[in-house]
C-alpha cells in the first residue's frame, strides 16, 4: 500500500452501492464518492497542485467535503481545513503558515478569503466536479506516493500567539485506524455519527473508521448540538450505532435533559476524548443508555488522535482513567530531571512513542524538535512526543491523567496554549499586560490585564482575533501585577486575586 486511497477504494470496490457518507441534504455511495474524488483530483492535478503540498479547504463538513478531501489524496497532496469562520486576523495566520497550494472554497467565501488577505488559487467544487478522470495523471502521482507522505494537517493552539499545524501521515493514520476499528468492533452495518468539524482531529477517527470498515459516515450539523430535540430525533432516523465525540458535545445533551424525550436506541458505542468527563453527565448517558460501552480515550493531535483507551466499568468511581496504550503504542512517564519514573502512583509527564505519532509541526523546525525528540528506549530508538501533559500510572498499570503541567489547556474539546489569548490581549491598543487562566472548577477562561482599555472593548477586540471558543468568560481590568522575587510576573498571586475577584 503506498497510499490511503487503496483502502479506501478496496471499501469502495467490496460495496460500491453502500452508503459511504450522509448529511442531512442527502447521501453518495463508496462509488459515486471515489468517481467525483477522482474528478475532482484530475482538476487539482491539471492545475499545478503539486504533491505532498498542502491545500487548504475551507468548507463546513458534508458530502461534498469528504469528497474534496479524498480529491486533494488523489492529486497526491494534504488537506488542511480552515473555519472561516474565524476572525479574519487569525484566518490570514493559518494560511501563512500553511502558505497552500490553493484554497478550495465556495463562491460566497471568496470575500471572506480577500478579507484574510489570500491572493493565491482559489478553486470552486462545481467547477472541479466537472473535469474529466485523468486517468495517467491520477496514475503517475500514485506511483510516486508513500505511506510516509502527509495525509493531513490539524491547528493546535500556540504559546507564542502562533499556532501550530501538526502534519500526519498517511501511515499514521492508516496503523491507528487499524488498531481502532478492531479493537472496537467498528464493521460495515455501523452509523457512525460525526459531531466533530473536520478541523478538529476527533473527526479522523469517524472519516477513516468509516472509510476502512464500509460504515456509514452520517455528519451531524454543528447547530443540531444546541437543539437536543432536533439532535435525537436526526440520531434515530438516520439509526445511528457509533458515536466519537467530544465531551463537551455529550454534556449539552445530557445537561439539557435531552434523554427526557428521546432516547438513542441504536446507539451501541459512545467513545469520547478532549476533556475530563464529568462523572454526573457520564452516569446520565449510561443510564440512559444501560447496555452501551463507553469509553474513554485520550491523546493529543501530534500522535494521530489517540494513545490510550480506557472502557468504563464503574460509572460510580469518582474519576476514569485514561487507561492502557493502544498497540504499537509507547507510554513513559518523565520526572522534571529527565528520568523515566517506574513506581506506581508518581507523576510525571506523559511522553508516546511508537507508532502513529506525528512528522511534527509544518513549517516549524524549532517547535518540532521541542516537542519530538530521538530517546534511547532499553536499546530502542525511540520518538517520543513529550505532551506537557501530567499523569500517573495506578497499581493495575492504569494510566491516569492529572493536568497540564503548561500553561495549555482543553476547553469546550480543544486544545489551547493560554499564551495566544495573551498575546492576541497584548496586541490591542490600551493593554499593557494581560495574564490568563483556566479556572477548572467553574470550568471558564479567566484573563486579568492592565491598561486603561475597557473591559468590553477588550472582549470585542479578542472576538476580532480569535475564536469563539478562546474567548474568556470572564475579564478584569487590574490596576498591576505583584511580581516575583526575580523580577517576573507571580502568576501564582494574579490568579488568586482573579479568583478571588470573580
Amino acid at each position: 500500500m503506498n497510499s490511503i486511497l487503496e483502502m479506501v477504494e478496496e471499501t469502495a470496490a467490496r460495496c460500491p452501492e453502500s452508503p459511504a457518507v450522509t448529511d442531512p441534504s442527502g447521501s453518495r455511495t463508496y462509488r459515486q464518492l471515489i468517481d467525483d474524488a477522482r474528478r475532482a483530483g484530475s482538476f487539482l492535478i491539471g492545475q499545478g497542485v503539486k504533491a505532498s503540498n498542502p491545500v487548504v479547504i475551507t468548507l463546513e463538513k458534508s458530502c461534498g467535503a469528504v469528497t474534496l478531501l479524498y480529491a486533494v489524496l488523489y492529486a497526491g497532496a494534504f488537506y488542511v481545513f480552515v473555519d472561516l469562520r474565524q476572525p479574519p486576523a487569525r484566518v490570514r495566520k493559518l494560511l501563512d503558515k500553511i502558505q497552500p497550494s490553493a484554497v478550495i472554497a465556495l463562491p460566497r467565501q471568496d470575500p471572506l478569503l480577500a478579507e484574510a488577505g489570500w491572493e493565491g488559487k482559489i478553486f470552486h467544487p462545481e467547477e472541479m466536479l466537472r473535469c474529466g478522470v485523468q486517468v495517467e495523471a491520477l496514475k503517475a502521482v500514485r506511483d510516486k506516493s508513500t505511506m510516509t507522505d502527509p495525509l493531513y494537517g490539524i491547528f493546535t493552539s500556540g504559546s507564542s500567539g502562533f499556532p501550530k499545524c501538526v502534519e500526519v501521515s498517511h501511515d499514521a493514520a492508516w496503523r491507528f485506524i487499524g488498531h481502532f476499528t478492531e479493537i472496537f468492533g467498528i464493521r460495515s452495518t455501523d452509523r457512525i455519527g460525526n459531531q466533530a468539524p473536520f478541523d478538529f482531529d476527533v473527526s479522523v477517527k469517524d472519516i477513516y473508521s468509516a472509510a476502512m470498515t464500509g460504515a456509514e459516515l452520517v455528519l451531524i450539523p454543528a447547530e443540531y448540538f444546541i437543539m437536543p430535540k432536533l439532535l435525537l430525533d436526526y440520531l434515530a432516523e438516520k439509526r445511528v450505532s457509533v458515536l466519537i465525540w467530544a465531551v463537551s458535545a455529550l454534556c449539552l445533551l445530557s445537561e439539557r435533559h435531552g434523554f427526557d424525550y428521546r432516547t438513542p436506541e441504536t446507539v451501541r458505542l459512545v467513545m469520547f476524548s478532549g476533556e475530563v468527563m464529568p462523572m454526573v453527565q457520564l452516569r446520565r448517558w449510561m443510564q440512559a443508555l444501560p447496555r452501551t460501552t463507553f469509553v474513554n480515550l485520550y491523546g493529543p493531535s501530534e500522535i494521530t488522535c489517540n494513545c490510550t483507551y480506557y472502557r468504563v466499568e464503574n460509572p460510580e468511581a469518582e474519576e476514569l482513567p485514561i487507561g492502557r496504550p493502544f498497540p504499537g503504542r509507547t507510554i513513559r512517564l518523565y520526572d522534571k530531571s529527565g528520568r523515566i519514573i517506574h513506581k506506581p502512583m508518581e507523576r510525571g509527564e506523559i511522553c508516546i512513542g511508537g507508532e502513529s505519532v506525528s512528522d511534527g509541526y509544518w513549517r516549524d523546525p524549532e517547535k518540532t524538535a521541542e516537542k519530538f525528540t530521538d530517546i534511547n528506549d532499553n536499546g530502542t530508538m525511540l520518538r517520543m512526543y513529550h505532551s506537557g501533559d501530567i499523569g500517573y500510572f495506578d497499581t493495575d498499570g492504569l494510566l491516569h491523567y492529572c493536568g497540564r503541567d503548561d500553561a495549555q489547556i482543553k476547553h469546550m474539546g480543544h486544545r489551547i496554549e493560554l499564551g495566544e489569548i495573551e498575546t492576541a490581549a497584548m496586541s490591542l491598543p490600551g493593554v499593557i499586560r494581560a495574564c490568563c487562566f483556566f479556572d477548572r472548577a467553574s470550568n471558564r477562561i479567566l484573563c486579568a490585564y492592565t491598561g486603561n482599555l475597557p473591559a468590553a472593548s477588550m472582549r470585542q477586540g479578542l472576538k476580532r482575533a480569535l475564536p469563539a471558543y478562546m474567548i474568556p468568560q470572564k475579564i478584569v481590568p487590574v490596576e498591576s501585577f505583584r511580581l516575583n522575587a526575580h523580577g517576573k510576573l507571580d502568576r501564582e498571586a494574579v490568579r488568586k486575586r482573579l479568583e478571588e475577584m470573580v
